[in-house]
């Protein structure tokens, strides 16, 4: 049955011309609608609060507040719709670019292709860890598979041959041959099927952003009483507040922060794909610049993957080259392994061919082997390759077995019919480059731990090898006691105790990274703080990660690294910046309403300020960043401590600001000018001061930034000059404005080093 179902496959010629009549399978996507993207940002609760206060506005007979209200909204609406563009892009391309691999059989040959050039007819192999690449029949055998992408249903599907598996679900168990019934827009998910991860946990970033929107609401929602409660007691209008009071939730509750920290991380995917490191998921980026510890693979990301047999013990009356013959015939032969292409290259060494296969069952973890029947001169054979312990217990016979050091490489044995009749010692040499690249990560303050399932004294021989310093324990000892600060390696680890080990090291208060490429592995990646993929990794293992290597060993990991720091330095200087802006702004205008009886600055000066803020967002994520050398840390405590200190000093220094500008004479509008020439100009700086651990002076800003900033504070002063849209002040005032704001910016810098924050 199998035998005619292999005969099957199409010739290269006929896919080639199905795939030019039916087109790859893949479904384009509908190109970024710009227009679109902004008229839904104008039908949202942030644009209806807006929306709200403009029609008040027009009712109040207010053109000119009302004309800077509709440039709000479609500021915030375009801004909105440009980042959304440019994170839309970057996925779109990493998507395109992380698309599954599938095993099909051209022209009677087995071959690897990506899974954009399966066609209707194709013949693939399937097994366990793959996405299923298109809509496919099965044909020999029965798959265990994981609908939920498609269904929602968590609890796995059995499919017998004959039934139809979808495109996009993942094979928990078991492996098959299947026909390619439809593919493209013709398949069940009617996508394009990626390994983005797109329902990914949040990572500590999200979380911190949850509870500062939250503390900024419940600030704002206080000053609002005081505000509406000090109107209500001295009989003043309610109605003239409420677009003040919209404008000042719009204005200080960050809206758009997580959109600019997507951007902010979609930068740095593009960054990482040109060092051959595509991101799944993007808060894999910001959770690099936290990690602390590395759990790192031996095989294929320290060593090479690519072991060679260095030793072959007969254990048989039979000739050497028919026991090759035979283990060669129990490979993979469509969709091998490293042990497989071991195993076959050490047979055509020798000039031996393999025998056709009937009825092969690839190797399973469950089982510990593949098996498979040929036909020999003696009759029908069934064939076993796997692990020695496995078929010990399934093999009649008890041979002498070698006096070797086992420990010195992986043992793969041999079985004919019920006897165990040979065994290859397969050797895996270290990277030339793994010692370099952990002498790196780890002078990045990063702690590394290999994992292996090697014996304790093989593991330490190679974790010597490439300068891991410390012990290398058994997983069976390694207890809460265990000090992970003196670990190097953790050795006789199954795939099934990564995940143990990362959630163990997790609860210690660690943020894990965590290497790995198996079926196996996909849950402890997913559970890692930063998952990562190694090259030679199955599909299950890339979803469950949250990046991808294009390249073997350990060097992109630097890569990985470093942009997280970058991400963290850029969005810190977000973060921090809204806060002292955000805390300024609402403590002067109440102070203002409360003790001079007036709002200090008009509604038209607010939304200035707001779009001109925003203006710099824009291109904060190209700013020039110095990579730390030490993982960092998240702290609503410590973004608290600094922010807290500029918008005390600020805000000190604003009141008093204020309160001459208002004895000496000048009007509401005049005194709300000058109000927004030192708002403005304390922004700017303030993005200036944090953006850096050094003296803000001795730090350039990136060329976008540095326009960004200028161009706002000479819009600012040519505005207060004029009088467009704001009344007039002398230059005199904006003079002192600018010279008050860098006096008071330098002081805060000098306390900020003095304190260490």
């Amino acid at each position: 049955m199998q035998d005619n179902i292999e005969a099957k496959g199409l010739t290269q010629a006929a896919a080639e011309q199905r795939l030019a009549t039916d087109g790859p399978n893949e479904v384009q996507e509908p190109a970024f609608n710009f227009t679109k993207a902004i008229l839904s940002r104008l039908w949202e609760p942030s644009a209806w609060i807006l929306e709200a206060a403009l029609i008040l506005e027009i009712v109040l007979g207010k053109g000119i507040q009302a004309a800077f209200i509709v440039i709000m909204l479609l500021f915030a609406a375009v801004n909105g719709a440009i980042q959304s563009r440019r994170a839309s892009i970057v996925l779109h391309s990493l998507a395109h670019d992380l698309t599954p691999t599938a095993a099909v059989k051209r022209d009677g040959q087995w071959a690897k292709l990506p899974a954009k050039k399966l066609v209707v007819g194709d013949l693939i192999s399937l097994r366990q860890g793959d996405i299923v690449p298109a809509d496919v029949k099965l044909l020999s055998a029965a798959l265990e598979i994981d609908e939920s992408s498609i269904t929602g249903e968590s609890k796995t599907i059995t499919h017998h041959p004959g039934t139809t598996a979808f495109a996009g679900t993942e094979i928990v168990t078991g492996s098959a041959l299947a026909r390619v019934t439809a593919t493209g827009a013709a398949s069940r998910s009617g996508k394009t099927i990626s390994l983005i991860n797109q329902s990914s946990a949040p990572g500590h970033l999200e979380k911190l952003l949850g509870k500062v929107i939250g503390y900024l609401a419940a600030v704002d929602s206080i000053l609002a009483v005081i505000l509406i409660s000090a109107a209500f007691i001295r009989h003043e209008s309610l109605i003239a507040m409420l677009p003040f009071l919209a404008m000042l939730f719009i204005a200080t509750i960050p809206i758009a922060m997580p959109s600019s920290f997507a951007v902010a991380n979609s930068v740095e995917a593009k960054v990482l794909s040109k060092h051959n490191v595509l991101v799944s998921d993007l808060t894999g980026i910001q959770e690099a610049a936290n990690t602390n510890l590395l759990l790192v693979d031996k095989t294929g990301t320290i060593t090479t993957n690519k072991p060679e047999v260095v030793a072959f013990y007969n254990l048989s009356q039979l000739a050497d080259q028919n026991v090759m013959q035979l283990a060669a015939s129990a490979t993979d032969q469509r969709n091998a392994s490293v042990i497989d292409a071991a195993v076959v290259n050490h047979a055509r060494s020798q000039d031996v061919t393999p025998l056709a296969q009937a009825n092969f069952i690839p190797f399973d973890s469950t089982t510990g082997y593949a098996q498979t029947n040929v036909t020999t001169a003696s009759g029908i054979k069934m064939l076993r390759l796997g692990a020695l312990k496995k078929l010990t217990t399934v093999t009649t016979n008890k041979p002498e077995l070698p006096n070797i050091d086992y420990t010195a490489g992986r043992t793969v044995a041999l079985a004919v019919d019920d006897q165990l009749v040979a065994l290859f010692i397969l050797q895996d040499q270290p990277r030339a480059d793994s010692a370099a690249a952990l002498k790196k990560i780890q002078a990045r303050g990063v702690k590394t731990i290999m994992l292996t399932g090697d014996k304790q004294e093989t593991a330490a021989a190679v974790a010597k090898s490439v300068g891991l310093s410390g012990k290398v324990v058994s997983y069976a000892n390694l207890n809460a006691d265990t000090d992970v600060a003196t670990l190097a390696g953790i050795a006789d680890v199954v795939p099934e105790n990564k995940l143990a080990i990362a959630k163990r090291l997790q609860s210690a208060g660690y943020i894990v990274g965590m290497t790995g490429d198996g079926v196996n592995d996909a849950p402890a990646l997913k559970q890692a703080d930063v998952g990562i993929a190694v090259a030679n990794a199955r599909d299950l293992a890339k979803r469950s990660a949250r990046m991808v290597l294009l390249t073997p060993g350990l060097t992109p990991i630097i890569a990985i690294l470093d942009s997280g720091h970058r991400v963290y330095q850029r969005m810190l200087t977000w973060t921090i910046t809204k806060l002292a802006r955000t805390a300024e702004l609402t403590m002067l205008l109440t102070l203002g309403y409360l003790f001079l009886r007036f709002i200090p600055l008009a509604l038209n000066a607010m939304i200035l300020i707001a779009i001109l803020n925003d203006c710099v967002t824009l291109v904060l994520g190209t700013d020039n960043t110095t990579i730390t050398k030490r993982p960092e840390n998240w702290s609503i405590r410590k973004l608290g401590k600094i922010a807290g200190l500029l918008a005390g000093g600020w805000t000190a220094v604003g009141y008093g600001w204020l309160l001459w500008l208002n004895n000496i004479g000048l009007t509401n509008g005049q005194v709300s000018t000058g109000l927004y020439v030192y708002l403005i100009f304390s922004a700017m700086l303030t993005i200036i001061m944090t953006r850096t651990k050094k003296v803000f002076w001795r730090s350039a800003p990136s060329r976008a930034v540095a326009i960004a900033i200028t161009g706002n504070c000479v819009l600012t002063v040519i505005l207060a000059l004029t009088g467009w849209g704001v009344a007039a002040i002398s230059p005199t005032f904006i003079a002192l404005a600018v010279v008050l704001v860098l006096a008071t910016g330098i002081i805060l810098t000098g306390i900020k080093t003095v304190v260490r924050l």
